[in-house]
């Protein structure tokens, strides 16, 4: 062999070796991969599944319990997959193999069952038939496919010590085996592939062992260095190493190179693809490893060397252990105690418990360990154990347990050099309200670990992995409740713009969950908004489900989505009371319903308090004015340092309609008639001319200018008489209202007569609100209304000799839709 051999060492997993899917894929990957006059090295795991069997077996059968229906069911899947791909003399000959086989297997577990003992070697024995099945197997459907082979028991070259379960490769005499017994098969045609089995080997009295987690890659990483190829495949059913769980995570994707140190962090904390100790032996003598998928073999996979480049992004993958346990010690008897750590650790030990994480508080008045769940209880006892004396004298408190729990690890080796990643990682997670249980760093600077709850598990993984992955792209996933004229025009308006938005912007509203006052429906991985309001008024029991706010808000919360979003765009008390649980789960809410920010002042502060120290937003800049950024001018005013003295409005567009148009040439209860037919008014106009609405929205801006203010502040000046309000319909409050059209005109013509006009308007200044109608001389900017225009003229210190008008539509679904719309897009710019 030269130093750099061109034989392929390549390994198949079970789960490629396990169908008769991937034994076709098999068939071609090898014979594209023969190299002229070289043998090629196929390491085979035993079937998926028939570890976990023989396992099984071995244990009935210590227990004295049925086993050989067992063995025979996996001697069937064996001789199934033969008929797959032989026939014939082939297939005979492969089935007495495999028979020949089982029935070995048989004769250890009769042996088993009579002692009633499972020893630790016999147990290895008995593993070591699921690979010499398949290397069998895979042997004889090569050769009738035309590519000479033949199995290769690697207990004959694999030598180990005699750990049963978890043997340690004797590396020198093994890497002598290999090039002995490979060195003769140069140029011969007879023996092209040798299928070796994974995972077994023998130690120096000739028993089987077996190599423990990830032995057949451990078996092929030896092979590749025994033979120093340029390169060892690694075959299985992904397409390499993502930079998250894909099941976790969608949007994850391949990892086209990836470091040695980082592939072991990544698997520490969870990532099941490779287990990188077993590569070991070929990296340490500069052999990448390469991980290819069986099922998708032109996708290149994902390269480990031991020096990976750069790479686009600041971090390589994410990670995480779904269920581990959190053991804490604290207390003022260790600060400055030498040996404390040492004798945690010892004890930890003695009871054969896996440290899996560790941090201490640099005041070193407490330090906690992460371990599995299963041996968590068993770590308390042992720290109470080792501290009893210290306890005892109240130096330190009992050791305390914490379950429910899962670790994230942000893994990358450009972390050393990238500055921000660490407060990147805790934006994603604080954004999502995600809170941090402990946190470790090693010093390396690699990784980043995080305890979390379990819960929070895949939310989390979202969040950072669109933070530095997806950075460019900001989603929103959205739940929307009331889907009638203002929620069904945003929905018309998201499903017109999302691909623009997407596109040029890169933001992306993903559509969750809806609902209207009947029925909800949801979908994970996102509603067409263009159907959503049909689907929802169709009462299809099979797609949508009867509708309760606590249901909804319930399924939202339950789902735990990153990045979600709460659209409120009904008129309801009862939704807008939600408001705040919602915000305290970390979901921002858009609403344009006044009822929140106009309600109890107790409510509408803590809401704005809750968002503004959380940093949750709670976006409502249409519950006044519609889409004109009145409330956002607002606030940007006072953040620049500048003092509101004086707001005067026209709020409702109804009374702007009404007295913009009423120049004497119609009465005012026809002009009534004219506003309602054109549907600027309520059904019941009184809804409008009882000037509540606009009385709200004066509130929302006093309030917004920090006025501590109740709606029973507000001053009202009676538009109608009380007899309108008291007619039992709407055709009797018309016939009342024509009794004003007298009073109503005579006011005009006085305000006329002096080059005025009538408007209604409201007045915030000096802690106090009230709305009244005015006459306005010529020149105010209230007598340059059109139609239903709203204006909002704010004087401030800065605007004092000429003040900040902001005028335009005041209502109407396309506008306050549009309004809704561009809060959702604030809540994805928040994300960045």
């Amino acid at each position: 062999m030269t130093s750099e051999s061109s034989v392929p060492v390549l390994k198949f997993g079970g789960t490629s070796v396990g169908s008769a899917a991937g034994a076709g894929k098999i068939v071609e990957i090898v014979r594209e991969r023969l190299v002229p006059k070289e043998p090629l090295v196929m390491v085979v795991s035993a079937l998926s599944g028939v570890t976990d069997g023989l396992i099984a077996a071995a244990r009935a059968a210590e227990a004295r319990q049925p086993y050989a229906a067992a063995v025979r069911a996996l001697e069937k899947r064996h001789k199934d997959l033969s008929a797959r791909f032989l026939a014939g003399a082939d297939r005979k000959r492969a089935n007495a193999e495999t028979g020949a086989l089982v029935s070995e297997l048989l004769r250890v577990l009769d042996g088993a069952a009579i002692l009633g003992e499972l020893s630790a070697r016999t147990l290895d024995l008995v593993m070591s038939f699921g690979e010499r099945l398949s290397a069998s197997l895979y042997a004889s459907i090569l050769t009738a496919a035309g590519i000479p082979s033949a199995p290769l028991d690697t207990r004959a070259l694999l030598k180990t010590d005699g750990n049963a379960g978890r043997a340690n490769v004797l590396f020198p005499e093994t890497f002598r085996n290999i090039k002995a017994a490979l060195s003769g098969a140069r140029g011969e045609r007879l023996r092209r592939v040798f299928v070796t089995t994974g995972f077994i080997g023998s130690d120096a009295e000739g028993r089987t062992t077996t190599l423990g987690r990830g032995g057949s890659d451990l078996t092929a990483a030896v092979f590749g260095a025994a033979l120093g190829v340029k390169e060892v495949e690694i075959w299985t059913d992904v397409d390499g190493i993502l930079t998250a769980d894909p099941r976790l995570v969608k949007n994850a994707f391949r990892i086209g190179e990836i470091s040695y140190v980082e592939a072991m962090e990544l698997s520490h904390f969870g990532a099941r693809v490779i287990y990188p100790p077993t590569i070991r032996p070929a990296l340490e003598k500069g052999i990448p490893i390469r991980i290819r998928n069986t099922f998708n073999p032109s996708c290149e996979g994902t390269r480990i060397v031991k020096d990976a480049a750069g790479g686009d992004y600041p971090i390589r993958g994410i990670s995480s252990m779904r269920d581990i346990a959190l053991v804490r010690l604290q207390g003022s008897g260790m600060v400055g105690a030498a040996g404390f750590s040492s004798r945690l650790f010892l004890a930890l030990a003695r009871r054969h418990i896996n440290v899996i994480l560790i941090t201490q508080s640099s005041s070193e008045y407490s330090i906690c360990c992460a371990v599995l769940p299963s041996d968590a209880e068993a770590a308390a006892e042992a720290l109470r154990g080792e501290f009893s004396r210290e306890i005892a004298a109240g130096g330190i408190d009992p050791p305390v347990s914490e379950t429910g729990l899962s670790i994230i690890a942000v893994v990358g080796s450009r972390m050393k050099s990238t500055s921000g990643i660490s407060g990147k990682v805790f934006h994603a997670l604080g954004r999502n309200g995600v809170n941090v249980v402990a946190i470790a760093q090693g010093s390396s600077e690699l990784n980043i670990s995080l305890v979390i709850s379990r819960q929070d598990e895949e939310k989390a993984l979202n969040a950072i992995h669109e933070a530095f992955f997806l950075s460019a792209v900001r989603s929103v996933n959205l739940f929307l409740t009331g889907t009638g004229l203002i929620g069904g025009t945003l929905l018309e308006q998201i499903s017109g713009h999302r691909e623009i938005l997407a596109d040029e912007y890169k933001i992306r509203i993903n559509l969750v969950g809806a609902a209207n006052s009947r029925r909800m429906i949801f979908r994970r991985e996102g509603l067409d908004p263009r159907r959503a309001a049909s689907l929802l008024s169709q009462e299809n029991t099979e797609k949508t489900e009867p509708y309760s706010l606590r249901a909804f808000v319930g399924r939202m919360k339950e789902l735990n989505l990153p990045n979600a979003a709460f659209c409120d765009c009904t008129a309801s008390d009862e939704v807008s009371a939600a408001y705040a649980g919602i915000l305290k789960s970390s979901v921002p809410v858009v609403t344009p319903n006044k009822r929140a920010n106009a309600g109890s002042l107790e409510y509408y502060r803590e809401l704005t308090g809750y968002s503004r120290e959380r940093g949750i937003p709670y976006l409502y800049e249409t519950t006044v004015c519609a889409g004109l950024p009145v409330i956002s001018t607002l606030r940007d005013l006072f953040l620049s340092g500048d003092k509101v003295k004086r707001i005067e409005a026209v709020l409702s567009g109804t009374l702007s309609y009404i007295f913009n148009n009423f120049d004497g040439s119609k009465t005012f209860s026809a002009l009534v008639r004219e506003a309602k037919a054109k549907g600027y008014t309520e059904p019941d106009p009184r809804d409008d001319l009882n000037a509540m609405d606009a009385a709200r929205k004066a509130l929302i801006l006093a309030r917004e200018c920090g006025m501590d203010l109740e709606f029973s502040n507000v001053a009202v000046e009676p538009i109608l008489p009380a007899a309108c309000f008291r007619a039992k319909d709407v055709d009797a409050f018309f016939r009342e209202l024509e009794k004003t059209d007298r009073g109503f005109e005579e006011r005009r013509a006085a305000a006329a007569a002096c080059g005025k006009a009538l408007r209604y308007v409201a007045v915030i200044e000096e802690g106090a609100a009230k709305l009244s109608l005015r006459a306005e001389k010529e020149g105010s900017p209230f007598r340059t209304l059109f139609d239903s225009d709203n204006i909002v003229v704010i004087t401030t210190g800065r605007y004092s000799k000429l003040p900040m008008v902001i005028k335009g539509p005041g209502a109407g679904a396309q506008v306050t839709a549009g309004g809704v719309f561009a809060d959702i897009v604030r809540i994805a710019r928040t994300l960045v």
